[in-house]
């Protein structure tokens, strides 16, 4: 038997606040199936914040989403229903008001799954908006990372999950799916854009010690140390950043019996 273990680090853009930091990530672990996202608001966006607080936690709620297209579609038209519940009775002011209702708020999207931890085939189930993205690894080595984005598709009007009730068809023929097979000792990592591509970046010169490297960050001030020098050096893009990290490892017995 299997079980997951996740961390989550997170750090805003430069010359932002925490309290501005528009992404969200949540996640629930376990030891038969376990679950995961990362979702990524739009700064132009009406009260990003809200929407990716929404996303993030019914999708990890005990009655989320099946990980399939119907599924997603279903959930879709829940989550902007909860957004459109939760509306200002009273709006700041008339552009704020026409903003929320001609504009609405947009996230990425990247939801995942374990499932068979408790089986012969345990593995990873993952779908996708936009691009945050999956990287699954194994003994220091990228297996396999979805979307399967190249560094060169970032920042170019990406997918994602609108408020907008007359988007949620596009929206589900949009989503992409993917899964792999897991083993004890694998690791997961899910990051937004500008940290996915450096990522991406980064695998390509030394895969072993950037995997090494983000398998061993323990405190969210060695998180942060990192990316701001990665910032300061030019080679990560100033943006939110977000990273869950998922452990998979084997489950220990919750009790131990010996008979005599």
């Amino acid at each position: 038997m299997m079980q997951s273990r996740s961390t989550c680090f997170a750090l805003e853009k430069l010359g932002s606040s925490p309290l501005e930091w528009e992404d969200a990530a949540a996640f629930r672990d376990g030891s038969t199936t376990a679950r995961f996202v990362v979702v990524d608001g739009a700064t132009e966006a009406y009260d990003a914040l809200r929407w990716v607080e929404h996303l993030a936690g019914s999708f990890v709620a005990d009655d989320g989403p099946a990980l399939d297209r119907d599924g997603l579609r279903a959930w879709f038209t829940q989550v902007q229903a909860m957004w459109a519940a939760a509306a200002p009775d009273v709006f700041a002011s008339v552009i704020e008001e026409l903003k929320f209702r001609d504009e609405g708020s947009f996230a990425t999207f990247l939801g995942a799954r374990l499932v068979g931890l408790d089986g012969a085939h345990p593995r990873w189930e993952a779908a996708a908006l936009g691009d945050t993205v999956l990287f699954h690894v194994r003994d220091r080595r990228l297996l396999a990372h979805f979307p399967p984005l190249d560094v060169e598709s970032f920042g170019l009007s990406p997918d994602g999950i609108s408020t907008h009730a007359a988007s949620v068809e596009p929206m589900a023929r949009r989503l992409e799916f993917a899964y792999g097979d897991i083993r004890a000792g694998d690791l997961l990592f899910m990051a937004t854009d500008a940290l996915a591509q450096w990522l991406l970046v980064e695998a390509r010169r030394n895969q072993h010690v950037l995997w090494d490297l983000l398998a061993d960050v323990d405190h969210d001030a060695t998180f942060a140390a990192l990316v701001a020098d990665q910032r300061a050096a030019g080679r990560l893009h100033n943006d939110d950043v977000t990273l869950l990290r998922v452990a998979v490892d084997t489950a220990e017995p919750s009790s131990l019996v010996v008979c005599l």
